[in-house]
C-alpha cells in the first residue's frame, strides 16, 4: 500500500512536469508521516485546479472509505528520504516534492454537564491511534491518554486529540444509591442521560443497604426480564448485569434482557446494576424500582412468572460458568399458571469437592410447610402443579478444584385435564346458548363435539358435548336467548320473565339473558315489574342494582336501560320487543324480573304510565337517550297525579333536528280535556316550563329526520295545589281583624284624652295639698286668677342678681356641701325673733286631696335649689312677720310691716285657738 502511494505521487509529478515542459527537476521526496495527507509543491506556480483536480495547497485528511483501513506502519524519522529508482526500460524523471513538517493533529471538543451525584469515567477501551482526552481550556488544559474522571455537576469542556474518539474510549456513568432500613435515595431509576451518545456507554448503579442482613429489591415492569448466558447478547443490545458484593468477593447474579418472566430480584446487602449500550444504539432503557427488601440469608432471590402454554425457560447459578460461591445459597420463586404442570431438568451440573456440609437442592411447594430436598444427581420434580420455590445450597468447597455450577431448565405444559360439560336443551324449547372467548389468551381451547372453535352456539332443542382446556372462567362469556312467540292475541297468556336453570357443569357464570317477545301485526307488548315500578337509567342516575334490563324495539332501536324501583308502572310497545337482563352472575337472580302481557294495538309507538311522587323531581327521557328517537315514531307518557296536586313541567334538554318531512311536536294535554295546554314544533319557540293542574298526557312525535336528532329530557315536580278561595278568605279575615284592632286603639286613645285634664301644678312643701279650683279653696278674688302661675323662670326674673359677686359667693358657700331637698337651721344673728303661725297636723290631714285623681306636681327632689323654711300661713298675719335675712334683700322690697298683703299664696285657714301670736321654731327639715 505504501509503495502504491509512492508510485502514485511519482506519476503525478511526471505528468505535471510533462505538462509544463520542465527540464530541470529536483529529486522527489515523500514524507511518510503524512499518511493519507500530503502537501505537493512545485518550483513554479500551478494553474487553478478545476473540479476533480488537485489544489495547489491541500491540507487535511482525504476522504475515508467505507471500510476502515489497517493501522499505518511506524513512521520513519523526518530526516529519512525515500528515493525511487526507475527501471531500465523507463525514462528517468524526477518530480520535485517539498518536505514539510507533520501536520497539526485535529480533534474533537464537546461540553459535558454530568448529572448531580453522578461520576463520569472516560477510559481507553482498545489499543489504537495515539489519542488523548483533555479537560479544560488552554493554557490550563490537562490531558490523559488512559482515563478521565468528571465529578462536578457543572459545564465542563472535554476534548480529544483524535477525530473519532468513540473508537478508542468508552464511557461509564456511575451513581450510588444509599438505602436505609425503610427507603432508598432513588426509588425509581430512570436512564435519561444524553452524555456521549455515540460512545459505548455503561450505566452503573450501586445500591447499598445499611443492614447487612437485609436485601435490596429490584422490581421490573411488565413484561419483565429474562436471563441469558453471559456469552450471549440481547436482541436490542441493551444488556443488564447484576452483581452481588460479598466478603469473599463479587458474584455475578446473571445477565438479563428485557421481555421475560423475571419480575423481581433481591440481592443481599450490597451490589451493582449495570446497563451496557453500544455507541450506535439509541438508548431505550427499562425504568426499574429500587426498594428495601426483607431479611435474607441467601445471596439472591429471583422471582419468575412462568408463561402460559408450552415453554422452556433456562436459568443459571451465580458466576456461571465459573464456580458458585462457597457456603452460599441462591433461590428462585416460580409462579406457575393455572392448569399447567412443570418439569425441572439439569442439563449442565458440576458437583464440588466439599470440605464441610453437603450440596443440595430444596423445593418448597405452595401450601406446604416442609421442603423436599434432593441431591444434584437425583431425579428432579416432574409433572407437578402449583407455585414453588427452588433453593440451591453450596457447601464449603475446595477451591483448588472445579467447584459447583448449575444450569437448569423449567419446562411448562398444559395439565391435560380439560373441563367437560354436556348441555341438553331438548326439554327447553326456545332456549339457545352461546359461548364466546372474551379474553386474548391464545392457549384457551374450547370445543363442541370435539370440534375446536372460538365461538360455540347450542341451538334450541339440541344436545352438545363441550370441552374447555386451559380456559379461565373470566375469559369466557355465556349468553342465553329465549324466544316467545304470540301468534294470536286471544291465545297468548301472560308470561313471567325469569332466569331458567342451566347445567351446572358449565365452568362460567351466566352474564346475559334475552327474551325475544314476538307479537302479531297490530299487537302490543305490555311490561310490568313484579316489584311494582321501574326506573329509567339516565346519565348521572344509573341503576345501581345487581340486574339491569335493556329494552330494544323490533328494528333494534334501544329504548334504554331500566331497573326496579321508580315511577314507571307500565310500558307498552307497539311492536316486538327484546328484553336483555345483564349481571355478573344471573344465576343468583331467583325472582321474576318482568311480567309480559299481549294486548290490542295502541296509538303511539311507546306509552309509559308514570306516577311521580310529591316533592321528588322525576325525569322523563325519550327512547335511546341521549341519542335520538326513531324517525316518524311517537311516544307518550300518561302522568297520574295525586288529588289536590299539580305538576311543574320543565323541558331541561331539547335537541331538535332538521326535518325532511312533517315536523316534530311536543304536546301537553290534561286527561279528560280536548284542549291542548302546549303544542310546539321544531321551528317554533315556546316556553320551557308549564304548570299542569292535574293528571296529563305528554306526547312527542318525531319527523323524518334529515339532519340531527330529536331528543327531550323533561323534569316533572309534583306539589300540592294552593287554594285560591282559601287564600281570599284568609286575606279578608286578616284585613278585618287588623281594622278592628285599629278602631279599638283609636277609641281607647280618644277616651283617655277626654278623661285627662291638663292643669298646672304648684309646689307646697308641707301643709295643705290641694289643687286650685277645689271647692274648699276660698277665693277673695272671685273673678281674678292673676295669682295662679303655670311656671316661673327664676333665672329670668332674678338673673341680674347673679352679676353681684358678693351674692354669688354667698350662694356658692350656702349650696356647697348641702344635699338637695334638705334644710339646715339658720345660725346667723337675728335682731327680732320671727312670729310664725302654723296649723296643726290634724288640720293638715283634713285637707288632703281626694285619691284616684290625677294631679300633676313637681317633686321637691327634682329641684336644684335647697328647700326653703316652712312658713306657717295665717289668715292675715302670715305676711306680717319679718325675717331679718330678707330685710336688706331686694326680694323684700314688696313687703310693708303692718299692711295686709292681698296676694294669696295659699287657702285661708281658721287659726287654731291658743296658737295666735305664739312664736314657733324653724323646722329642721321639710
Amino acid at each position: 500500500m505504501r509503495l502504491f502511494r509512492t508510485c502514485a505521487s511519482v506519476l503525478l509529478g511526471i505528468l505535471t512536469s510533462l505538462l509544463f515542459n520542465r527540464s530541470e527537476c529536483q529529486p522527489a521526496t515523500v514524507n511518510p508521516d503524512m499518511g493519507t495527507s500530503a502537501r505537493v509543491s512545485t518550483s513554479s506556480p500551478l494553474p487553478h485546479p478545476t473540479n476533480g483536480s488537485l489544489s495547489q495547497s491541500t491540507t487535511g485528511p482525504l476522504p475515508q472509505s467505507t471500510t476502515s483501513p489497517p493501522p499505518p506502519p511506524p513512521s520513519p524519522p523526518p530526516e529519512s528520504v525515500t528515493t525511487l529508482e526507475p527501471r531500465e526500460d523507463e525514462v528517468t524523471t524526477t518530480v520535485p516534492i517539498a518536505t514539510t513538517s507533520p501536520p497539526t493533529k485535529k480533534g474533537r471538543t464537546m461540553s459535558v454537564t454530568p448529572d448531580p451525584n453522578t461520576i463520569v469515567f472516560i477510559r481507553r477501551d482498545v489499543k489504537g491511534p495515539n489519542c488523548q482526552v483533555c479537560v479544560g481550556e488552554d493554557p490550563d488544559k490537562t490531558c490523559n491518554a488512559k482515563e478521565l474522571v468528571l465529578r462536578d455537576a457543572s459545564i465542563t469542556s472535554v476534548s480529544f486529540t483524535c477525530l473519532r474518539p468513540q473508537d478508542v474510549f468508552k464511557v461509564e456513568i456511575n451513581r450510588e444509591i444509599d438505602c436505609t432500613e425503610v427507603t432508598c435515595s432513588n426509588n425509581i431509576v430512570r436512564t435519561e442521560s444524553l452524555l456521549f451518545p455515540d460512545f459505548n456507554r455503561t450505566f452503573t448503579w450501586d445500591p447499598k443497604i445499611m443492614v447487612t442482613t437485609r436485601a435490596f429489591q429490584l422490581d421490573f415492569p411488565e413484561p419483565g426480564m429474562r436471563q441469558i448466558p453471559n456469552s450471549e447478547t440481547c436482541p436490542d443490545e441493551h444488556m443488564y448485569h447484576i452483581i452481588a458484593y460479598q466478603r469473599t468477593g463479587p458474584a455475578t447474579i446473571g445477565t438479563f434482557c428485557r421481555d421475560g418472566g423475571i419480575t423481581r430480584i433481591q440481592v443481599l446487602y450490597k451490589g451493582r446494576v449495570s446497563l451496557e449500550v453500544p455507541g450506535d444504539r439509541k438508548l431505550e432503557p427499562v425504568d426499574f424500582k429500587v426498594s428495601v427488601g426483607p431479611q435474607a440469608d441467601v445471596l439472591a432471590t429471583i422471582q419468575v412468572a412462568l408463561p402460559r402454554g408450552v415453554s422452556n425457560t433456562d436459568f443459571i447459578s451465580a458466576n456461571y460458568p465459573k464456580d458458585f460461591p462457597s457456603q452460599q445459597k441462591m433461590s428462585w420463586d416460580f409462579l406457575v399458571p393455572g392448569m399447567h404442570s412443570y418439569t425441572i431438568i439439569f442439563p449442565d451440573v458440576t458437583s464440588p469437592q466439599c470440605l464441610k456440609n453437603q450440596v443440595g437442592v430444596e423445593y418448597l411447594t405452595e401450601g406446604k410447610k416442609a421442603p423436599d430436598r434432593t441431591a444434584l444427581m437425583d431425579p428432579q420434580p416432574a409433572h407437578r402443579q402449583g407455585n414453588f420455590a427452588m433453593t440451591l445450597q453450596n457447601c464449603e468447597t475446595n477451591r483448588t478444584v472445579q467447584g459447583l455450577r448449575l444450569s437448569f431448565r423449567i419446562s411448562v405444559m398444559r395439565s391435560g385435564h380439560p373441563v367437560l360439560c354436556t348441555v341438553d336443551l331438548t326439554q327447553k324449547r326456545g332456549l339457545t346458548l352461546s359461548i364466546a372467548k372474551r379474553g386474548s389468551d391464545p392457549y384457551c381451547e374450547m370445543s363442541k363435539d370435539s370440534v375446536v372453535s372460538e365461538n360455540i352456539t347450542i341451538p334450541s332443542g339440541t344436545k352438545a358435548s363441550l370441552s374447555f382446556l386451559d380456559c379461565p372462567s373470566e375469559d369466557l362469556f355465556l349468553t342465553a336467548t329465549e324466544t316467545i312467540v304470540c301468534k294470536a292475541r286471544s291465545l297468548c297468556p301472560d308470561v313471567v320473565l325469569a332466569i331458567p336453570g342451566l347445567d351446572t357443569c358449565l365452568p362460567m357464570p351466566l352474564q346475559s339473558f334475552s327474551w325475544d317477545l314476538q307479537v302479531p301485526v297490530k299487537g302490543t307488548v305490555g311490561l310490568q315489574s313484579p316489584e311494582g315500578t321501574l326506573r329509567h337509567s339516565l346519565p348521572g342516575q344509573e341503576c345501581n342494582g345487581t340486574v339491569s334490563l335493556l329494552l330494544t324495539e323490533k328494528h333494534g332501536v334501544s329504548m334504554g336501560h331500566f331497573c326496579p324501583g321508580g315511577i314507571i308502572s307500565k310500558v307498552q310497545v307497539r311492536s316486538s320487543v327484546t328484553v336483555t337482563a345483564s349481571s355478573k352472575d344471573l344465576s343468583l337472580a331467583r325472582r321474576p324480573l318482568l311480567n309480559a302481557t299481549f294486548t290490542e294495538e295502541i296509538s303511539d309507538s311507546i306509552i309509559y304510565s308514570v306516577s311521580p311522587r310529591v316533592g321528588d323531581p322525576s325525569f322523563l327521557a325519550t327512547p335511546n337517550w341521549p341519542g335520538g328517537m326513531a324517525p316518524s315514531s311517537t311516544i307518550a307518557w300518561i302522568v297520574s297525579l295525586p288529588d289536590q296536586c299539580e305538576a311543574d313541567l320543565r323541558f331541561i334538554n331539547i335537541s331538535q333536528p332538521k326535518c325532511e318531512e312533517t315536523h316534530t311536536c311536543i304536546r301537553v294535554q290534561t286527561l279528560g280535556s280536548l284542549e291542548e295546554m302546549l303544542s310546539r314544533r321544531e321551528d317554533e319557540a315556546a316556553a320551557d316550563k308549564l304548570l299542569v293542574s292535574g293528571s296529563f298526557y305528554l306526547n312527542m312525535t318525531n319527523c323524518l329526520v334529515k339532519d340531527g336528532q330529536f331528543s327531550v329530557l323533561t323534569r316533572v315536580t309534583v306539589q300540592k295545589k294552593s287554594s285560591i278561595l282559601l287564600s281570599i278568605i284568609l286575606g279578608s279575615v286578616g284585613a278585618l281583624l287588623l281594622l278592628l284592632i285599629a278602631l279599638a286603639v283609636i277609641c281607647l286613645v280618644i277616651k283617655k284624652r277626654r278623661t285627662m285634664i291638663k292643669e298646672p301644678s304648684i309646689y307646697i312643701g308641707k301643709g295643705n295639698i290641694f289643687l286650685p279650683g277645689d271647692g274648699m279653696f276660698p277665693k277673695t278674688r272671685a273673678d281674678n286668677d292673676s295669682h295662679v302661675y303655670a311656671s316661673i323662670d327664676e333665672t329670668m326674673v332674678y338673673g341680674h342678681l347673679l352679676q353681684d359677686q358678693g351674692y354669688m359667693e354667698n350662694i356658692q358657700e350656702h349650696i356647697q356641701g348641702i344635699p338637695v331637698d334638705s334644710y339646715r337651721t339658720f345660725t346667723g344673728q337675728v335682731d327680732i325673733p320671727p312670729v310664725i303661725l302654723a296649723t296643726s297636723p290634724e288640720q293638715e290631714l283634713d285637707h288632703r286631696p281626694e285619691k284616684d285623681i290625677y294631679r300633676p306636681f313637681l317633686d321637691p327632689a327634682e329641684s336644684f335649689h335647697p328647700a326653703r323654711p316652712r312658713t306657717p300661713i295665717g289668715r292675715q298675719d302670715s305676711l306680717g312677720f319679718e325675717d331679718r335675712r330678707m330685710v336688706d334683700n331686694e326680694l323684700y322690697t314688696f313687703k310693708n310691716t303692718g299692711d295686709i298683703n292681698k296676694i294669696r299664696l295659699s287657702a285661708e285657714l281658721q287659726p287654731e285657738p291658743g296658737v295666735d301670736g305664739q312664736d314657733l321654731d324653724w323646722e329642721d327639715s321639710m
